[in-house]
């Protein structure tokens, strides 16, 4: 497969991605939006961007030919408190987005072989200590309606014979950004500590494991439909609160009481700080995909660069 076309390529997951791809061997062109500041030069003549405008439904069709693999990323983040028009944001980007994007592949004489779509897995909800499968049900509440509809956005792709993937991505780790990079801050002082009961289970991955994991599903024919991208380890939060502080011999004694949480953060807090989701990644262990990190004191140790640090 020699081309292949990123969507949010500028982002935490698609910065790791790029290198990776553009490693083994592969053309890679970066989907963006038409206004968009890259680096000077007319966009339209570059055969390494490909304009587009998904709030004003703008993609030409033409400028997706010659790739062999989809993978998109964009969309708003959620990391942040919410009021009406940033969900109203979240749900445009991901779902009116996604859905313009497939409708474009589907229109093509040579439509690509495979799409890779970010999902999520605030699909499931807050679910306990449920265990999670691909086949669970999703959820109830904002983020689970925004990921269903968004996972059904990929409908015209598929239905055009494209091998559609819907990646439901769980908690990215990597020190240059999401939450790990913002917990770094406060446990580094040695202020961190649980957040609300701190039972609420965390599905994590580290981002080169996930850039490891899109590669694999561009690549492994036989995966298709939902798939979770998370290490097997899932750990409650004290937990995931007692290992990164052991890995940067830190305390961890002020915990984060769940009313201060929702008076700081609002909705925001319940659906992604306070709720549980114990999320396993059966379809990539039965495709042999193997992790790097299924441990979450070797994930941080290697991500922070802390390799003798204390068990």
């Amino acid at each position: 497969m020699s081309k292949i076309i990123v969507s949010g390529a500028g982002g935490l997951v698609g910065s790791e991605l790029l290198p990776l791809l553009e490693s083994a061997g592969h053309e890679v062109a970066r989907l963006v939006r038409k206004h968009s500041d890259v680096g000077g030069g007319d966009m339209w003549s570059r055969r390494d961007l490909v304009p587009w405008d998904p709030v004003e439904g703008e993609l030409d069709a033409a400028a997706l030919d010659g790739a062999g693999a989809v993978v998109h990323l964009a969309g708003e983040n959620v990391a942040a408190r919410w009021n009406a028009l940033r969900k109203e944001r979240i749900r445009q980007s991901r779902i009116d987005g996604t859905k313009l994007l497939c409708e474009k592949l589907a229109e093509m004489s040579r439509p690509p072989k495979v799409l890779v779509c970010a999902s999520a897995i605030g699909y499931y909800g807050d679910r306990g200590d449920e265990t999670l499968t691909e086949d669970s049900p999703a959820g109830e509440g904002f983020l689970p309606d925004v990921c269903r509809e968004w996972e059904a956005a990929t409908a015209a792709a598929a239905d055009a014979g494209i091998r559609v993937i819907r990646l439901r991505i769980g908690i990215v780790l990597s020190p240059k950004g999401g939450a790990l990079k913002k917990m770094l801050g406060p446990f580094k002082m040695g202020v961190g500590g649980k957040v609300g009961h701190g039972d609420q289970y965390m599905s994590w991955i580290s981002i080169d494991d996930l850039a490891a994991v899109i590669v694999h599903c561009i690549e492994d024919e036989s995966i298709s439909g939902a798939v979770n991208a998370v290490a097997p380890g899932a750990v409650i939060n004290k937990v995931f609160t007692k290992t990164l502080g052991r890995v940067l011999r830190r305390p961890t004694m002020f915990p984060l009481p769940a009313f201060a949480a929702r008076a700081v953060f609002g909705e925001m807090a319940e659906a992604l700080l306070l709720c549980s989701a114990r999320v396993v990644p059966r379809v990539l262990v039965e495709s042999g995909f193997e992790f790097a990190h299924t441990e979450l004191k070797d994930a941080l140790r290697h991500l922070l660069g802390k390799p003798g640090s204390q068990p």
